[in-house]
Order: structure tokens, then C-alpha cells, then sequence
């Protein structure tokens, strides 16, 4: 039985490189019936995208997203920085898909501003080069990790996160993280907003953020490579769900995931044609 949800916004998922935890990504979907979908950027990583690595995993995403849409979720993809290709089309609708830069929403009377935040970051909007760079050198960064958490489990020993420690170590990229928050934060209530929802930054996060103008609820729906996180509101509420704490509750059958097998050419057509 899937857990019924009003609401579910995911970010960061980076589809198309070497970090993405899409077998993961693709159970918990696998687990849910949400009436919206937000995927709030950096779904498919254009910045690396390349044909020779595109797993079947990855396909098996997007070909559930799609099917989620066409058994009538409705869909916002909000472009990032890593999928900002996407930009040059503004507004579209595509039947039950909306693609878009930003989205605004009244949640039972609660005004909530959802976008990606690459619009604080100064290494995007100015040096993308060096953001270019510093994405291929974090994806190399997560498969190193990868190999000595395979080799830590082998001796019994917990995973460790190596970006997470040197972000956590290097006073510049907590100040960073900080400024962002902070940013974000400041310019809802500005605006009256009640919520604001960003990703970009890969740091999951609910807090309620006061001033003297007064005071919103920050949120950061976190990233499918480390964090494994989403946001997800139901009957009024917000809830981070963090993928480690509840793989075990999660069904998904081989039979299942054997639907799902094909590749990008055929996923390609299957949207030109209309047949999703």
C-alpha cells in the first residue's frame, strides 16, 4: 500500500553522474502516492551529462516521474544551475508536467516560495567555470568516498561522509551555508512569505528563522547523493524524510523494478510520441 502525500519536493538528485543514488530515489517514489511532485533542480545533471554514462537506474527515474505525471500527479520540474538549459524555455506546461524557475503556493493559508537558490551563489553567477569544476571535482570527491565506505563496511565499521567533513572543517563553507540560510531566509519574510523551500546546497533543513520584520519556516529539501532526503507536507505538517532512517519500511519488488527496464533512446521516443 503507498503512503498517501499531499506534497513531496526533492532537489539535487544529479541524474547522470557518478554520486546519484537513483536505486534509492526511485524506492522511496516507489513507496508514495503524492498529488504534487516538485522537483526542485538539478534533477538531470546537464552540466555532466554525457550518453556513454547513463545508467539504467537513472532512465528507470525519469520514466517513473513521468508515469507518476501520467497517472495524474501533477509534476513542477524548477530549473538549477546543473539543468539551467532548461531555462531558456521559461514557463511551460506539459499536460500534468509544469517546468518553471520558481513556484508559489497557498498551503492552507500558509504562502510558500519554492525555488533551487544557485541565485545566492556567487561561483554560479559570476566564475561558472569554477562551479563547473568544483561539481566534476564533488563527483569525483563521492566516488572515492564510495569505495572507502564499501571498504569501512567490510570491517564493521560506520559509513563516513568526506564532503560532509571538509565542508564541516572549512569556516568559509560553513559561513557559506549560513549566508544562504540566512539569505533565503530574510528575503521570504521580506515578502511575506511563510515558507521558503531551496535546495543547491545539499544541506537537509527545517527551522523556523525570526527578525525584527518577523518570521518564516526555512526548508531545504537536501540531495539524492549523500543526504538521501525530501520534504514532504501532509494534513498541514512538514516532515524531512531521510531515506536511511526508513529503507527498511520500504516496499519494492523485483517484479516491480523489472518493469522498468529500457534504455534512453526508447524512454527518447516513448515522450516524442506520447506513449508515457
Amino acid at each position: 500500500m503507498k503512503r498517501a502525500v499531499e506534497l513531496v519536493v526533492i532537489s539535487d538528485v544529479h541524474l547522470g553522474t557518478y554520486g546519484c543514488r537513483a536505486e534509492e530515489l526511485l524506492q522511496y517514489l516507489s513507496s508514495i502516492k503524492p498529488k504534487m511532485l516538485v522537483l526542485n533542480g538539478d534533477i538531470v545533471d546537464i552540466w555532466q551529462f554525457r550518453k556513454s554514462y547513463f545508467p539504467e537506474s537513472h532512465l528507470r527515474v525519469l520514466k517513473y516521474i513521468l508515469d507518476l505525471a501520467y497517472q495524474g500527479c501533477e509534476v513542477v520540474y524548477i530549473t538549477g544551475n546543473h539543468d539551467e538549459m532548461l531555462r531558456k524555455f521559461g514557463k511551460m506546461q506539459l499536460g500534468q508536467i509544469t517546468l518553471t524557475n520558481r513556484l508559489l503556493l497557498n498551503l492552507k493559508g500558509k504562502r510558500t516560495w519554492i525555488f533551487h537558490g544557485d541565485v545566492f551563489d556567487a561561483s554560479v553567477q559570476h566564475a561558472k567555470w569554477l562551479a563547473k569544476l568544483g561539481g566534476w571535482g564533488y563527483d569525483r570527491l563521492i566516488q572515492l568516498n564510495n569505495v572507502v565506505n564499501w571498504a569501512l563496511l567490510k570491517f564493521g565499521k560506520e559509513k563516513y561522509s568526506l564532503s560532509k567533513r571538509i565542508k564541516n572543517s572549512v569556516k568559509e563553507a560553513v559561513k557559506f551555508i549560513t549566508d544562504f540560510e540566512d539569505t533565503a531566509s530574510h528575503l521570504a519574510i521580506e515578502n511575506k512569505y511563510d515558507y521558503v523551500i531551496c535546495g543547491h546546497i545539499h544541506q537537509p533543513q527545517i527551522r523556523r528563522v525570526e527578525n525584527k520584520k518577523g518570521s518564516c519556516v526555512y526548508m531545504n529539501s537536501g540531495d539524492w547523493v549523500e543526504n538521501l532526503s525530501a520534504l514532504e507536507y501532509h494534513d498541514g505538517d512538514w516532515r524531512m524524510f531521510y531515506y536511511d532512517q526508513e529503507k527498511e519500511n520500504l516496499p519494492f519488488s523485483k517484479s516491480e523494478q523489472a518493469q522498468f527496464r529500457f534504455n534512453l533512446d526508447e524512454l527518447l521516443e516513448s515522450i516524442v510520441k506520447g506513449t508515457i
